[in-house]
Order: C-alpha cells, then sequence, then structure tokens
C-alpha cells in the first residue's frame, strides 16, 4: 500500500433531510466502507478540507467523524504524512462485514449447555462498606432528581395498571422493554428488537442468567486478567474454568487467548471500559475477537457497564454493534448510571436463545418487579433519562480532571494512573514494595474506600494498586482526600 498516495474520495453520501446528524452519515459511511473492505488497512483517507469540499458540508462534521474514528482505533494518523486506515486492522475478510439487511441469520455451531448448577462463591469485600470517598460504583447521588422520580413513584403507585401487575412475563413489560431498544438502537448502535430484551435485577443477575444457560461444568471461559472479581464468581460458581486472558492498552490480548485456549467456550468482555483499567478495546482487536467466536463456536458476553460517560471523545459504539452472526450477548444496568438499589439491569439476548433465556429465567423468580420498570419507562421517555446522562458527564469530567491533577501533584511518577478517559472510576499502580490490600484495610479504619487492584487478577503474578472512585464525592473534597491518601500510604 502505497501511503504517499493522494486520498480516494470515498463513495459516502451525506442527506441533509435525514434526522441523523451529518457527522454521524460520515462516521457510520466510513466504519461500513472499512469494515466491508473497500477501504483497506494503510489506505490514505482524504483530508477533512477535500472531503467537506466533496460534500458540500461544513468541516465540523467531517472533524467530528474523524475524530471518533481515531478514537474506536479505525483510523491512524501521522504527522505531516495524513490520515489512513488503521494498519493494524486485519487483512483477511472478516467474517463481521457490515450487514447489507438489518435481519442477520445465525450461522455456525451454536452449542449451548444446560448451565443449571450453582456454587456460590462470597467474597470479603470491605471497600463497599462505606459511601464517599473514594468508593467504587457509586454515583453523584445529590445531582439526582429525586423529586421528579419521587413523582413518577407516586403516579404510578397511585395508578396502577391492573394488566400489568397480573400479567406474568420473564422479560420484563413491553412499554420498559420498548424505551430500552430505542435508547440503545440509538446511543450504543445496539441492533435489537423489543423481544430480545430481559429485564434483570443488575449486571450481577445477568452473568447468572447468562452463565446457567450457555455453559457446562468444566466449560473454559475467556476473562480478562485483571478482571471483574463478581464475574469470575459466577463462573466459579457454574462450575466453569474461568482462564485468565492478559489485558494492555488496546484490550483483552484476543491473540494470547487463542494460544492459550482456542476452543474457550466464551469470552467475557468489558470493551467500552475495561474493568479495572479503564482502556477502551481497539476495532482491531473487536474484529479478532468476533471472527475467533465465529470460527470456534464460542459467545461472546460484552458487559457495557458505563459506556455513557466518555470525557475525551464521543461513546464508543458497542461491540454488539459489529456482530452480524448473533455471537455477543450484551449486558447493561441503569445501577452505575442512576444509582445502585434501583437493581435494573437487561440483557439483549440472540433470538434462537430467548426460550433459553426465558426458561432459566422463570425458573429462578419467574419475572422482574414491576413499579421501577414503569417508572423508569416514563423517565426515559420522557427525556429526563438523556438529560441526566449529559448532565452528569459533565459533572463527573470536572471530577475527574480535579482527581487526576491531585494525584499528579501529589505522587508526581510515583504512581501510574490507568483509564482517566471514561467511567465512574480510574485506576492507579503503585510502586514495588507496596501491599495495596494492607493499605486498603488501614485506609478504611480512616474512612478511605480503597478497593485494591490486586484481587482483580486471577494469576499470581499482579500489580497492586487501587480503583478509585470519583463519583460520589464531592469536588472540593477530592484534593484533601488524595492528601490524605498520601498521608496513608507513606506511613507504611
Amino acid at each position: 500500500m502505497n501511503r504517499a498516495a493522494s486520498g480516494i474520495l470515498p463513495a459516502i453520501a451525506v442527506d441533509r433531510r435525514s434526522p441523523t446528524p451529518l457527522h454521524k452519515q460520515i462516521y457510520d459511511g466510513f466504519r461500513s466502507a472499512i469494515l466491508r473492505r473497500e477501504l483497506r488497512p494503510g489506505q490514505r483517507i482524504p483530508s477533512s478540507r477535500e472531503l467537506a469540499i466533496e460534500l458540500r458540508v461544513s468541516r465540523f462534521p467531517v472533524l467530528n467523524a474523524y475524530a471518533q474514528l481515531l478514537a474506536e482505533g479505525y483510523f491512524e494518523s501521522s504527522v505531516g504524512s495524513g490520515t489512513f486506515v488503521s494498519s493494524a486492522l486485519p487483512e483477511q475478510r472478516m467474517s463481521v462485514a457490515l450487514p447489507r439487511t438489518s435481519v442477520n441469520k445465525p450461522s455456525g455451531p451454536r452449542p449451548v449447555a444446560r448451565g443449571s448448577r450453582l456454587y456460590p462463591d462470597f467474597e470479603n469485600q470491605p471497600a463497599i462498606r462505606g459511601w464517599g470517598a473514594f468508593g467504587v460504583h457509586q454515583p453523584a447521588l445529590d445531582q439526582f432528581p429525586f423529586q421528579l422520580w419521587s413523582s413518577l413513584v407516586a403516579h404510578h403507585s397511585r395508578n396502577p395498571h391492573a394488566n400489568a401487575i397480573h400479567h406474568i412475563n420473564p422479560l420484563g413489560t413491553e412499554r420498559f422493554r420498548e424505551a430500552i431498544a430505542d435508547y440503545l438502537r440509538a446511543a450504543r448502535g445496539v441492533k435489537c428488537e423489543v423481544d430480545q430484551i430481559m429485564i434483570v435485577s443488575g449486571s450481577q443477575q445477568a452473568l447468572d442468567i447468562t452463565a446457567r444457560v450457555l455453559f457446562d461444568r468444566g466449560d473454559p471461559v475467556w476473562v480478562e486478567e485483571p478482571g471483574y472479581r463478581l464475574q469470575r464468581s459466577v463462573l466459579t460458581a457454574a462450575g466453569c474454568i474461568p482462564v485468565p486472558i492478559s489485558v494492555d492498552n488496546e484490550g483483552m490480548n484476543v491473540a494470547a487467548g487463542i494460544r492459550a485456549r482456542r476452543k474457550a467456550r466464551a469470552a467475557f468482555v468489558t470493551p467500552s471500559h475495561q474493568y479495572p483499567l479503564g482502556v477502551t478495546m481497539s476495532a482491531s482487536r473487536r474484529l479478532q475477537l468476533l471472527n475467533w467466536a465465529q470460527t470456534v463456536g464460542a459467545w461472546i458476553i460484552e458487559d457495557d457497564y458505563d459506556s455513557e460517560y466518555r470525557y475525551e471523545s464521543m461513546p464508543i459504539a458497542s461491540l454488539h454493534g459489529l456482530d452480524v452472526n448473533q455471537r455477543v450477548i450484551y449486558i447493561g444496568t441503569f445501577s452505575k448510571v442512576l444509582f445502585p438499589s434501583l437493581r435494573l439491569g437487561y440483557i439483549v439476548i440472540p433470538p434462537d436463545l430467548v426460550e433459553r433465556f426465558v426458561a432459566v429465567r422463570h425458573v429462578m423468580d419467574i419475572f422482574p418487579p414491576y413499579l421501577y420498570q414503569e417508572v423508569l419507562s416514563d423517565f426515559i421517555n420522557e427525556g429526563h433519562f438523556t438529560r441526566h446522562i449529559r448532565r452528569m458527564r459533565q459533572t463527573y469530567g470536572e471530577k475527574r480532571t480535579a482527581l487526576v491533577e491531585s494525584l499528579k501533584a501529589e505522587f508526581g511518577r510515583e504512581l501510574e494512573i490507568h483509564g482517566a478517559e471514561a467511567g465512574m472510576h480510574l485506576a492507579m499502580t503503585l510502586q514495588d514494595g507496596l501491599r495495596d490490600t494492607g493499605i486498603a484495610a488501614r485506609a478504611g479504619r480512616e474512612r478511605l474506600w480503597l478497593w485494591p487492584l490486586s484481587p482483580s487478577y486471577l494469576g499470581e503474578k499482579h500489580r497492586n494498586g487501587f480503583i478509585l472512585g470519583f463519583g460520589s464525592i464531592p469536588r472540593d473534597q477530592i484534593s484533601a482526600s488524595v492528601r490524605h491518601l498520601r498521608t496513608i500510604i507513606s506511613s507504611k
């Protein structure tokens, strides 16, 4: 590929009458061209000025589209040379090429296990005992519109619909699932219909139901290393064998997974904001993962737990949106973006697995509670949800900046910060010789709620550090809390 050649103007059309913003039309056009192999790795992309002139649009939507494609790893840029299709993308024709129709038929082997065995594994998690600095997954409750929420709760408590209260549907109320489907299609790029969505009591139940449906005892399953401990507890309870696959700055190392256990039954990933290190899975890794799953007949479980909050680019599109072979089970939750005790989440299920998920759900608790489904349906449909997300993205962005600046001021080069670009937490790793679990226990006695990093590793090799949540701590208290943290670490 001659990278010095003039950029070829791709066949991208924009429709000014479409409700889809121009930058999204341009982004979709490039991504489709890349995934269909119409644009190849290393191929030069025309400058934003050239494309704006060709499309007869302002340069701003072109710049926004290019920024998102760079953030997701479809483009790469070189100072003085220009912008190119990422050379890290696979050269071979990919099984994830975008479909030309909206409906995709399942293909290839699709093994399904009974997944009916459960062996609980309870963990001691002192970091969740208290509220405040630096509690993980704790939102800024002082910013939540409780007065509005209370009025919606009161309305549905006074005027319940008899058919909704009496009707038993393991998937959840149709009205709530319609609201979620509309939101996921528009905001997360998830290709789904109402009948594919199951309402659950948070992401943990979603993981449990998924494990019961898909896995048999002894099945090997890829998990991120480091990764989410409660996810591993679910797999252990199901009798699976978690296979730790290293995470680097591009997300799960798919090639390492293939070397370790090529014919694993599934892979659990957090591609938009990896937990706990916070990296975003690159476009190349996403395509490799989907190709692997289709080739060996495996499943991918995508936990999209806090993707709404991204501070240096637009939210990253879901992995599910790239899947044309119905290999991805998508899990989302309202616990992080609203409040944890709400206990509402959802699963987007491949159509041919819906009956199996329903059967397992019916055995577990028959169907989800009615009231908060109706309340949240109104909260979403009346626009309150998107306004709240927009407001909290700014609030958390300011807190994130204050935390990063305070950590750098107090610790300098003694620590490394990971994953500050998105979400409600970041990770910090410590210099050798410091034991994070001991420091966390000592900090808890002084009301600093540190979540140690080392228990997030399954293997013997691990890094010491902390996962620091910044959602619940007031911005004006962040600097003092970091100084307190510095004092505790220095008193080792």
